[in-house]
């Protein structure tokens, strides 16, 4: 294993599958100046690597993520710019823009900024001890790491509304009925479950992952018509490039033979 500066952030590699890990147990591994920078700076290296095609984020237990870290803001510090380390601009959010598909791990509570965190994986898996809420009305200040569009997104825009306006806790089994997460498992199952997924897309043509994924946030920022012209494109780029008749007749095969063992 191998860790972040200060082990703030720990990560581990291996069958092309990055699992990191919010470090800060002793406080929930509330997000302090530090722990936000080391979560930016690890998911950029990280995708710059070859030998990583998919990441699990998760959180030391017994949390996932608190949040902003509310003592270190109520001493002084400030919550900085909603897109404080955006390099080259885009979406603000705790991430920076990376192309490998990020699978939130998320183990227990995931609360204001920490659910923020959560929204911005790719999808979720949760633990049956995970819970979600946003507080961030309730502490008096506002999000902006995007909650506000990827949680309607997510749930349904009177559904984000309520869990925003009321600050209520969301259990794991809510959120998989809500569409929030996409399973929810055991504890001690939640990891290699997660990595399994993980093992599962990096499979799968990376170039192809990438550009899927692409696809899907620029449909994201727009409505309607404009999301199929963006698909229509991209497919035109892509195939635009040529088609290796025999490649996909190979991958055919396998894709065949997979589904056997899934049926």
């Amino acid at each position: 294993m191998t860790d972040a500066p200060d082990d703030i952030v720990l990560v581990e590699v291996a069958d092309a599958v990055a699992t990191v890990t919010l470090n800060r147990p002793e406080a929930r591994n509330a997000l302090n100046k530090a722990l936000r920078k080391a979560l930016y700076t690890t998911l950029r290296d990280l995708d710059a690597r070859d030998d990583v095609a998919a990441i699990v984020l998760t959180g030391a237990d017994p949390a996932f993520c608190a949040g902003i870290d509310l003592k270190e803001l109520a001493a002084g510090g400030d919550l900085g710019d909603p897109a404080e380390a955006r390099e080259g601009g885009g979406r603000p959010g705790p991430f920076p823009e990376v192309d490998v598909p990020v699978i939130g791990a998320v183990n227990g509570v995931a609360v204001t900024g920490g659910f923020e965190v959560a929204l911005a994986c790719d999808y979720l898996v949760a633990s049956e001890r995970a819970r979600f809420a946003d507080t961030h009305a309730r502490v008096g200040i506002m999000p902006g790491w995007g909650l506000t569009v990827r949680l309607a997104e997510a749930v349904g825009v009177r559904r984000a509304k309520e869990l925003s306006t009321t600050g209520n806790f969301l259990d794991a089994e809510t959120a998989l009925q809500w569409g929030l997460v996409n399973h929810v498992v055991p504890h001690d199952e939640l990891i290699p479950f997660a990595q399994q997924l993980a093992r599962d897309t990096a499979s799968v043509d990376r170039a192809a992952v990438r550009r899927m994924l692409r696809t899907y946030d620029e449909q994201q920022l727009v409505d309607g018509a404009e999301a199929w012209r963006i698909e229509a494109a991209a497919t035109r780029d892509w195939q635009g490039r040529g088609i290796d008749h025999d490649e996909i007749e190979r991958r055919r095969q396998q894709v065949v033979a997979r589904g056997r063992t899934q049926l």
